[in-house]
Parts: C-alpha cells; structure tokens; sequence
C-alpha cells in the first residue's frame, strides 16, 4: 500500500508541476509580448495564439488540481450548516455531476477536435487538434480525478465503520 500511495504521490506532483510550468511559462510569454508590443512596438501572432493556447491548457489541466485539492467553487458558508449526513451525501452527489460533466466534455471535446483539427491555425501554423485536443485531454485527466477522490471519499466512509 506504500508503493501505491508513494506513486500517486510522485505522479500528482507530476501533474501539479506541469500545471506550475504551463502557468510560469504563459506568465512570461504575457511579460515579453506586453513589453515588446509597448516598448518596441513589435507584436506578433504566434506569441499571441501560444498564449492563448497555454492559457487554455493550463485552465484545462487545473480542473485535476482542483477537484483534487478542493479548491473547486462551494459555498462554504452555506455548506458547513449541513448536518454531517447531508454534507456525505452533498459532496458525493457533487463529484457524481462533475464527474458527468466530465465525460460529456471529453466526448464532445474529442468530435470537435477530430472535426475540425485537420485546419491549420494562422498564427503557429500548426493543426488545430493541438489546441483543441487540450479539451478532452484535460477533461480525462479531470475524470481521473475525480475518480479518485471518489474512492479516498469512499474509504474514508469505510473507516469509521471498520474502527467500531
């Protein structure tokens, strides 16, 4: 059980350092285009789509993160005047909708790009399957998950049941 959890361990931070590097590299590319465009009047369209294109792949590789850190939107306020009971069976019904949520992203996310990701994009001159296959590549690592979170959920409903 070590092994596996020492595995999880290191591919999470796998997925969290990806994650950090898809953010820092956008944040300097933002950094040189607003200085080149401003101070050197040079802008060009590759940088601008790569940009965008490492936005939406680190918005889309961040949805694993949160659900894992729960750092998703709640309303915490509210949710902490639940009775235990309802909390349960609130947070499993959440995960359930995300989860769903998911698996319709990735089907649909994966027809749009393997439609229309044949066209070259203008800017990087690169299929657009690249950029549009960061949706149900994000949306699977999601589900993968939320999957998991599902089950640490589950044993830790077990636990208790298994102390008494």
């Amino acid at each position: 059980m070590d092994k596996i959890k020492k595995a999880s361990s290191v591919l999470y931070k796998i997925y969290l350092g990806i994650g950090i590097f898809s953010i820092a590299l956008m944040t300097c590319c933002v950094i040189f285009a607003v200085i080149a465009r401003y101070c050197f009047g040079f802008s060009h369209k590759s940088l601008e789509e790569f940009i965008t294109t490492v936005f939406a792949f680190s918005t889309f590789w961040g949805i694993g993160i949160c659900f894992i850190e729960n750092e998703h939107v709640t309303i915490d306020s509210i949710f902490e005047m639940f009775p235990k009971w309802l909390k349960i069976g609130a947070t499993f019904f959440n995960s359930l909708v995300t989860l769903i949520v998911l698996v319709v992203m990735v089907k649909f996310g994966a027809a749009y790009a393997l439609k229309f990701g044949s066209q070259i994009s203008s800017g990087m001159e690169i299929p657009y399957i690249y950029m549009y296959g960061i949706i149900p590549v994000g949306c699977f690592l999601g589900v993968i998950c939320v999957l998991v979170k599902i089950g640490q959920f589950a044993v830790s409903l077990a636990k208790p049941a298994e102390e008494a």
